[in-house]
């Protein structure tokens, strides 16, 4: 452990160079978190709120952020303030839309796009948010405005299926926590627009909370645009003998994205997409029902129960596998022999020889309802005398999936290479044929976790949960989809933390989770049945589930300085996965599988300080990130040119991961010279990973970025207030994503000779924006 632990503070060390040369010359300003010397900051130890635990007790790292640090920029964004704000954690665009990102936290992942390992959980008001299908998680169904806090928390077994990585709870506002009225409108680059609103009231024993937000944007590059719409309320009720809730959500959203595009396109122009479309259209709703309610002096019941309904269309443009026949038949081809369509006919040439005619139109719809229940028993009386803190629960999480999905053969528009339809559907057994599959989950558990206090100042949590999944496919056309599976791990924890003064606390933790495979990995799971990121699924093999076993320890604090408060945290953490579930490269041509691949690694190094009194506040974080294979395999290169003579990469044990910056850091300020005006900045850095496709380390890393933005708010009048921010200050091009895209398969107009297959997504350039807030 010694070994490992160096050898994480040797990387740590060698990688700050880097970040200090991409910082070179650039002010160090931005927004802060609040923190107080007194302050006492609870955090629910479960999914469930309810009554919690102090954060200084915990045995890990927990990273909370208030309505207050969301909106920090203006109008309120989960993402943009976590990552600005919190050291390890940073977002990628694989897609192309600022509304889709990737999350990465310590190098596992939290995404809307299938084919990501997703390796954190997401709640929100306790129910658990990743989708069933893929685990995915859907940045754009959240309502940014009513989220009154986010508390993210490393690895705990207690959070259920895909924490390995660790957890995102959120909280959503309701009318006993948030009083009063507000109107927000905004505007600026990109054909930006967007209106917000909520209120929140609170009437004896009764409360109401309203949210709404409707916002577009045309987008900084061709064929990218978002439409998100998100409604929520909250009714509630209190007495003495408890607490409850019924809530509701409804979110439309069709979102657009130009995903990569090869570099020697962007080098002509950055604004250009590769194949088109790509368009991903999401409706949901759903309801929740909550209740905490006093048993006793020293005993609460938390529960809830939930159901949602949730429907995806997909529309995914891409070169073609079936291109002219080379023997003369005047047929289409792809690599096993003639295309064929519905009912086994073969298809023909019908756009003449030229193989660049041709484009292909991956289609799926996905419709998920989604339910289940969860209960747990608090208790905060003595044990042996000692103060303590217990929870005993069980939860249920059920689903029903329909999913459909079938390509079909087009034209492909010579300039902006839109598919041009309406094709000709491919059916090609042991390739790329229809699907049509339904699909059941059932993910029951119980748990505990007890925080004991020997001392004043030595607490110690034990925690554990049992999951046990069903996954069931039914195939509805006749095929070999079908399947059962069943996984069932005890995954325990404990951990402690001794506060020596009321300026430093230590603590050190261990912990397991676990996390099944999907629908959509069970059912694209060999060589043989490889599918496109449309997942077109043949055959249904088995895939082992993911285990971690994470070990942390860190120091924290805080204490009084000047007239204000500094706070601080380092911390070391190591997670190993076994069995670790990979998309890797299939020898058809933008096609992939997914497996077990054996182990992987992330460890690295957290560090920040914070800084805030009346006038001003600061902010530093760092993060080191070493993510490593720690098992070989061999995978197809695809479009990598570095593959071997067999068109293979190989693996090694060492080799880092794809995608995954190895140094971060996050810098900020806020400066308020009266009571009306507050003016800042935010600063993001970080080093360069290797483009997905990569997985053996043989090409070029993405090249790292420094990206400095600007904010300032003032008080108009005593309910009016209006804001900007200027993104990108410097007009840095920078890249958030690398892969490798079929550069020669695809004639490109505006680079016509282009042959380079490395494909970026990029980043926005300087956006300037601005609105008003009318509170009530």
């Amino acid at each position: 452990m010694r070994n490992g632990l160096n050898a994480i503070w040797r990387g740590a060390l060698a990688g700050a160079p880097a970040l200090a040369a991409l910082a070179l010359g650039v002010p160090v300003l931005a927004q802060t978190t609040p923190s107080a010397v007194s302050e006492v900051i609870v955090v629910a130890p479960t999914p469930l709120p309810g009554s919690g635990v102090d954060r200084d007790k915990s045995p890990g790292l927990v990273q909370v952020l208030t309505s207050a640090d969301i909106a920090s920029a203006g109008t309120p964004d989960a993402l943009r303030s976590l990552n600005e704000q919190v050291g390890a954690v940073n977002l990628d665009s694989a897609a192309g839309n600022p509304y889709q990102p990737t999350l990465f936290y310590h190098g596992f992942e939290a995404s809307p796009l299938q084919g990501v390992s997703q390796g954190l959980a997401v709640y929100v008001d306790g129910v658990r948010f990743n989708q069933a299908f893929g685990d995915t998680v859907n940045w754009d169904l959240i309502p940014n405005i009513a989220i009154q806090r986010m508390t993210l928390e490393d690895s705990n077994p207690v959070f259920g299926l895909n924490a390995l990585g660790g957890a995102l709870n959120l909280n959503l506002k309701t009318g006993f926590n948030y009083h009063g009225a507000e109107a927000d409108l905004s505007g600026g680059s990109f054909g930006a627009r967007e209106g917000e609103f909520q209120y929140g009231a609170s009437y004896g024993n009764t409360a109401l909370y309203i949210a709404a937000d409707s916002l577009h944007q045309d987008g900084w590059r061709d064929l990218q645009s978002s439409d998100i719409s998100n409604v929520y309320g909250d009714l509630g009720w209190r007495g003495e003998a408890g607490e409850v809730h019924l809530s509701g959500r409804w979110a439309n959203t069709a979102l657009n994205g130009p995903g990569t595009a090869p570099v020697e396109l962007l080098a002509v122009d950055p604004r250009a997409q590769f194949t088109a479309p790509n368009a991903i259209q999401n409706n949901d709703w759903g309801a929740t029902l909550t209740g905490d309610f006093k048993l006793g002096a020293n005993l609460s019941l938390d529960a809830e129960a939930y159901y949602s309904a949730f429907r995806q269309a997909v529309e995914n443009g891409n070169a073609a596998n079936d291109t002219p026949c080379n023997d003369g038949s005047g047929l289409l081809c792809d690599d096993s022999g003639y295309s064929t369509t519905l009912g086994g006919a073969t298809i023909p040439a019908f756009l003449g020889p030229n193989p660049f005619s041709y484009s292909e139109l991956d289609e799926q719809l996905t419709k998920t309802r989604s339910y289940g229940a969860s209960a747990q028993v608090v208790s905060t009386a003595s044990l042996l005398g000692l103060s303590n803190h217990g929870v005993l629960g069980a939860s249920f999480d059920g689903a029903s999936t329909d999913f459909s999905a079938i390509s079909y053969i087009g034209g492909l528009a010579a300039v902006t290479r839109v598919f041009i339809g309406p094709g000709v559907a491919v059916d090609e057994p042991g390739d790329n044929t229809p699907v049509k599959v339904d699909i059941t989950d059932a993910d029951s558990a119980i748990f505990f976790t007890d925080t004991l206090d020997l001392t004043s100042r030595l607490s110690v949590t034990a925690s554990a949960r049992y999951n046990d999944v069903e996954v069931d496919l039914h195939d509805q056309l006749g095929g070999d989809l079908s399947g059962d599976h069943h996984y069932s791990r005890f995954n325990p924890a404990i951990g402690a933390a001794f506060r020596a003064t009321s300026w430093l606390t230590a603590y050190v933790g261990y912990s397991q989770a676990n996390r099944a495979p999907t629908p959509a990995e069970l059912s694209c799971a060999g060589p043989n049945e490889s599918c496109s990121l449309a997942n077109f699924f043949v055959g249904d093999p088995n895939l082992k589930q993911v285990v971690a076993h994470t070990v942390e320890a860190g120091l924290r604090g805080r204490t009084s300085l000047w007239d204000g408060a500094l706070s601080y945290s380092a911390g070391l953490y190591r997670t190993d996965l076994a069995d670790d579930i990979v998309f890797i490269n299939s020898t058809t041509l933008g096609r992939a599988y997914f497996t077990n691949i054996g182990g992987t690694r992330r460890q690295g190094v957290d560090a920040e300080v914070r800084f805030k009194d009346k006038s001003w506040d600061a902010y530093l974080a760092w993060s080191h990130t070493d993510a490593t294979y720690r098992s070989g395999f061999v995978e197809s290169a695809g479009s990598n040119p570095d593959g071997d003579l067999n068109g293979d990469l190989t693996i090694a044990p060492g080799d880092h991961l794809p995608g995954i910056p190895r140094d971060q850091v996050k810098l900020g300020a806020t400066v308020r010279p009266t009571d009306k005006l507050s003016v800042g900045a935010t600063a993001v850095g970080q080093t360069g990973g290797f483009l997905f496709g990569d997985e053996a380390n043989l090409t070029p890393q993405l090249p790292g970025f420094f990206v400095l933005n600007l904010n300032a708010s003032y008080q108009l009048t005593k309910r009016m207030e209006v804001f900007a921010r200027v993104d990108n200050v410097t007009n840095a091009r920078y890249y958030t994503f690398g892969a490798f895209s079929p550069t020669p398969s695809v004639f490109l107009a505006q680079a016509p000779n282009a042959t380079n297959p490395r494909s970026y997504s990029i980043a926005a350039p300087t956006g300037a924006f601005g609105g008003v807030k009318v509170r009530f």
